[in-house]
């Protein structure tokens, strides 16, 4: 079946330049460049946007500074970890846990720009597109639209279409691709790959599942934060969910998100590359011929790699043992640092604004943010207690 991309691809090099004179028009949009650059006159940086006609140079020239300032002044550091694993003339799908809705996919592509590598197409929910401009500014920087909110037919035909668009990018643009492992973030850090995208990926292809899931050489990406700025948000939407099982955030919400994910406090940021899962396609093609098992056994897979690969801080040795009430890790952290973790929790507590606020039931839902990362490292390697991080 043909599919027409139109609708949801990226921009390609031809459309940039077009798309940036739209951008540089757009008064929210230009109010928001100045905020990211207050040293540079409007008009400076509307000549900045016309100078571009390829994706590359507005992400590495106009988009990659910003995140280095970010870098500097709200993280510790951002490294990325097992360049070495893969080979980077071939294109990967890399599947990734979910903390950041901008961050995540954005900081990735600049560790890569640093690298001299390419920058990665990311999917992005249509449900963040709260603007107009919004869809123009994420086009030219890469990303692809996964239509949400549809009927049931609506969503096959979709799916279809994304499918085909994701074999499209990684098997005839030779271009990878950035994704999460399921819809939206996991509010309680307790990362699983949903089995309805592998089985979204394989409505394009023409072999049995495994041999589909091999031509799109599925990377599993590792993300950690040390702190993540939303972690009250997610939190409050939690308490709200608890209460009204009715409730349903606003675009405004997701506005709030982004910009406090951005600007808020990270710590230190690892990205942990594991290479490509298609040796572990093989056996399990040998394992089971029933696709379900094999849909399960991939999901299961990816989160394995996911999990053993995360960088473990204090705070998540803190979390668990509080949550736990043990002292499991307690000499691995200080008197000190578990004070200023209990310190940072009230903090946190204290910004969320609820009517019935229950900061018992928002406290263990941050302590449950920071340890899940923990509790799901623990699961993959049994002897974890014995051997240490």
């Amino acid at each position: 079946m043909e599919f027409d991309f139109d609708e949801i691809r990226c921009y390609n090099n031809e459309e940039v330049h077009a798309a940036l004179e739209r951008l540089s028009n757009e008064k929210q949009f230009m109010k928001v460049l100045s905020t990211i650059y207050p040293l540079l006159p409007k008009e400076v940086i509307k000549q900045r946007l016309m100078s571009f006609h390829t994706n590359y140079a507005f992400q590495k020239d106009m988009v990659n500074p910003f995140l280095q300032y970010l870098e500097a002044n709200m993280t510790t550091g951002i490294k990325l970890n097992g360049l070495q694993k893969i080979n980077r003339a071939t294109p990967y799908l890399y599947i990734s846990n979910h903390r950041d809705i901008i961050l995540d996919s954005a900081l990735l592509c600049g560790k890569l720009i640093e690298n001299k590598m390419d920058t990665v197409e990311i999917a992005i929910g249509d449900n963040l597109l709260i603007f107009p401009w919004i869809e123009d500014l994420v086009r030219v920087n890469k990303s692809f639209i996964v239509k949400r909110g549809l009927s049931a037919r609506q969503t096959l035909e979709s799916s279809q279409r994304l499918s085909a668009y994701i074999l499209h990018t990684i098997s005839n643009k030779k271009q990878s691709i950035w994704i999460a492992q399921r819809e939206g973030r996991a509010k309680d850090s307790n990362d699983r790959t949903q089995e309805s995208l592998l089985k979204m990926f394989n409505m394009s292809g023409e072999g049995n599942f495994t041999e589909n899931m091999s031509k799109l050489n599925i990377c599993p990406l590792s993300i950690s934060y040390e702190y993540d700025p939303c972690d009250f948000l997610k939190a409050k939407e939690m308490q709200q969910r608890r209460d009204d099982s009715c409730f349903k955030k606003d675009p405004n919400d997701d506005l709030i998100n982004m910009q406090t994910g951005v600007m808020g406090y990270k710590g230190k940021v690892i990205y942990e590359i594991t290479g490509d899962i298609n040796k572990e396609l093989d056996l399990i093609s040998k394992e089971s011929t029933s696709r379900n098992t094999q849909i399960t056994l991939v999901a299961e897979l990816i989160d394995k790699r996911i999990h053993s690969n995360y960088t473990i801080f204090a705070n998540n040795k803190i979390a668990y043992d509080i949550l736990k009430e043990q002292n499991s890790f307690s000499t691995e952290y200080t008197v000190t640092e578990k004070s200023d973790f209990e310190r940072y929790l009230s903090l946190q507590i204290s910004k969320i604004n609820l009517e019935n606020k229950d900061a018992d039931f928002l406290r263990i839902k941050l302590l449950e943010m920071y340890a899940n990362p923990l509790i799901n490292k623990i699961r993959t390697n049994p002897n974890y207690f014995e051997e240490g991080e």
